[in-house]
C-alpha cells in the first residue's frame, strides 16, 4: 500500500476492518488474534506502530528486521494458526515515523488461533469458540462466499485421480524438501488442504468443488459443473475462424499444462537480460495470466473462459465474482482472494507465489516484452489483454537473425552459393562489431556467445573467437592462462590490433 493509502487508513481510525498496534520493539501478543478474526470476517488492514488514538509511535528501527522475521515464522506455524495463512509485512516511512503495514484479506475458511476461534466486530476481536450458534453461522457464512468449498456428500476417493494427488505431492516436495504433504496420504493431504469439508447446513461431509477441479476425473468434473471448459484460440490468419484451438474440459492441473504449452507454441520468446541473467519474458507472462485464469475464476458462472492469441494481442476472460469494477492500477490495488483453497494448492505446488504478486509481475514483463502495459478490468467478466504489436516486431528480428545466421554458417560451407557467401561476409562483420562495442569492459565466453544468440560453443569459438584473438582485435584479461575457467575477453584499443 502506498503512502496514501496508509495516511487514508490513519484518518479512518479503527474499525471493523482496520486494526492499529503499537509494536515498539516487539510484536504484540494480541497481533494474531485480530489476523484470525479478520480472516474470518471481511479482511483488513494492521497497522504496527501507531496508537489507539492513530498517533505515530513508530516501531523501533533497529528491530524492524527482526519484528519482520518473528512475524513470518509465526503466521505460518499451524500450532498458533489454523489453517496457516500466508500474509506479507511492508515497511513504510511515515512522517519520519517507521511502520509495519499487514493487509489481512477474507479467507475461504474458519480459522483458529490457539485453537481459539475469533470474529471482528466494530469493538474489537472476539472470542467466539464457545458459542455454538456464532461459529455455525461463520461456517455457513464462508461456504455461501466461496463456491469452491461447496461439498459434494456422494463423492468419494474413487471419483478423484490419485495420480493426480501424487504428482501435487512430488511437485510441493519438489519446491519445499521436507514438505508436510510428503508424510500424508491421500486423505491426510486433502484434509490438510482444506479440500474435505463439513457441510454444516446439511450436516454432510465430503470433498469440496475445489477438490474436485483440483484432481477429479474429467468425468466428476463434468457432473459437478457441466458447463466446465477453457477455450484456448489462436486466431491470426483465419479471423473469422481460427488457425488453431485446444478445448480443455479437464482437471486444473492438465488445464495449467496445456495452456501452457498453447501459449509457448504460438507467442514469441524473444532474448532478453535481466542483469546478466536471461529470464523468460514469455514464462512470467504465461505463467501469471494462466494462473490468474485458473485460480481465480467463479466456476459456478456458465460463461465459458478464453484464452485467445490474435494478432494484436493475449487476452483472457473468465466468470468472475467482482469486488470492484473496472481497470485494476497496480500502484493503489488491494488483492481479493476468489478461491483461496485452489490458490493456496497452486501456491504450495510452486505454480503460483503470494496473492497480488501477479497483477506486479504482469506490469513489470509485459512492458519489455511488448512495449506495453497489460490491462487487467474487473467486471462481472474479468479480462486480462497482454499488447503483441512489439513481439511480433521481435519475432520477425528473431527470425531474421536466425536465418542470417544459418545462411552464414550452414549455407555458406555446405551449400556455398554466393549469396550466401555475401549475407554470411556481412552478417560476420556486423557481428564483429557489435561483439567489439560489447566487450569494451571484460565479458566472459558465454556472456559474449548469449550476447550473438549463438547456440554452437564450437562454431563460436573457431569462426568468431579464434579470429578475433589471432588479429588482436580481442585480449585476453589471464593471458598466461588462456584455458582459465576465469578467463575473459576484451576489446583491443583502436590502433593496437593488426
Amino acid at each position: 500500500m502506498n503512502e496514501a493509502g496508509i495516511r487514508k487508513l490513519l484518518q479512518q481510525g479503527e474499525g471493523l476492518q482496520v486494526e492499529f498496534k503499537t509494536a515498539r520493539k516487539q510484536l504484540n501478543r494480541d497481533l494474531y488474534q485480530t489476523i484470525c478474526a479478520f480472516l474470518n470476517r471481511d479482511g483488513g488492514d494492521i497497522l504496527l506502530g501507531v496508537k489507539d488514538n492513530g498517533s505515530l509511535s513508530g516501531v523501533d528501527p533497529t528491530c524492524l528486521n527482526q519484528l519482520k522475521k518473528d512475524f513470518t515464522t509465526v503466521i505460518n506455524n499451524p500450532q498458533k494458526l489454523n489453517p496457516p495463512c500466508y500474509l506479507a509485512i511492508e515497511e513504510v516511512e511515515i512522517e519520519g515515523a517507521a511502520l509495519l503495514h499487514i493487509a489481512v484479506p477474507p479467507s475461504s475458511q474458519v480459522h483458529r488461533c490457539n485453537n481459539r476461534i475469533y470474529d471482528r466486530n466494530e469493538d474489537g476481536d472476539f472470542d467466539i469458540t464457545d458459542n455454538q450458534s456464532l461459529v455455525a453461522q461463520l461456517y455457513l457464512r464462508k461456504q455461501n462466499s466461496y463456491t469452491e468449498n461447496t461439498v459434494y456428500p456422494y463423492f468419494n476417493l474413487t471419483d478423484l485421480r490419485p495420480e493426480l494427488i501424487a504428482r501435487a505431492r512430488k511437485m510441493a516436495g519438489n519446491r519445499q524438501p521436507g514438505h508436510p504433504w510428503l508424510s500424508l496420504d491421500d486423505v491426510e493431504l486433502l484434509t490438510s488442504a482444506r479440500l474435505v469439508q463439513h457441510d454444516y447446513q446439511h450436516n454432510v461431509e465430503g470433498p469440496t468443488l475445489a477438490a474436485v477441479l483440483l484432481f477429479g476425473k474429467d468425468s466428476t468434473i463434468l457432473s459437478a459443473l457441466p458447463h466446465h471448459k477453457t477455450d484456448a484460440i489462436m486466431r491470426r490468419d483465419n479471423v473469422d475462424r481460427y488457425d488453431d484451438r485446444d478445448d480443455i474440459r479437464t482437471n486444473l492441473l492438465d488445464s495449467y499444462d496445456r495452456l501452457i504449452a498453447f501459449g509457448e507454441k504460438h507467442l514469441n520468446d524473444p532474448f532478453y537480460l535481466e542483469g546478466v541473467q536471461r529470464i523468460s519474458l514469455r514464462s512470467h507472462i504465461l505463467r501469471e495470466v494462466i494462473g490468474n485464469l485458473l485460480i481465480h475464476r467463479e466456476y459456478t458462472n456458465p460463461f465459458p473462459a478464453k484464452f485467445v492469441i490474435d494478432r494484436e494481442s493475449l487476452f483472457t476472460e473468465n466468470g468472475n465474482r467482482p469486488h470492484g469494477h473496472g481497470k485494476i492500477d497496480p500502484r493503489n490495488f488491494s488483492p481479493y482472494p476468489k478461491n483461496p483453497v485452489i490458490a493456496r494448492v497452486f501456491k504450495e505446488i510452486g505454480l503460483a507465489d503470494e496473492l497480488g504478486s501477479g497483477v506486479r509481475k504482469l506490469f513489470k514483463y509485459c512492458k519489455p516484452y511488448s512495449g506495453h502495459d497489460p490491462e487487467l478490468t474487473e467486471n462481472d467478466v474479468f479480462r486480462a489483454l497482454i499488447p503483441l504489436v512489439a513481439e511480433e516486431i521481435a519475432q520477425a528480428t528473431e527470425q531474421a537473425t536466425e536465418q542470417a545466421t544459418e545462411q552464414a554458417t550452414e549455407q555458406a560451407t555446405e551449400q556455398a552459393t554466393e549469396q550466401a557467401t555475401e549475407q554470411a561476409t556481412e552478417q560476420a562483420t556486423e557481428q564483429v562489431e557489435q561483439l567489439l562495442i560489447y566487450c569494451v569492459e571484460p565479458k566472459s565466453r558465454e556472456e559474449m556467445q548469449a550476447f550473438l544468440n549463438l547456440k554452437h560453443r564450437e562454431h563460436f569459438r573457431a569462426e568468431i573467437l579464434k579470429p578475433l584473438l589471432e588479429k588482436e582485435l580481442l585480449k585476453l584479461t589471464i593471458p598466461h592462462k588462456p584455458t582459465s575457467p576465469k578467463q575473459k575477453y576484451y576489446a583491443a584499443p583502436r590502433g593496437d590490433g593488426k
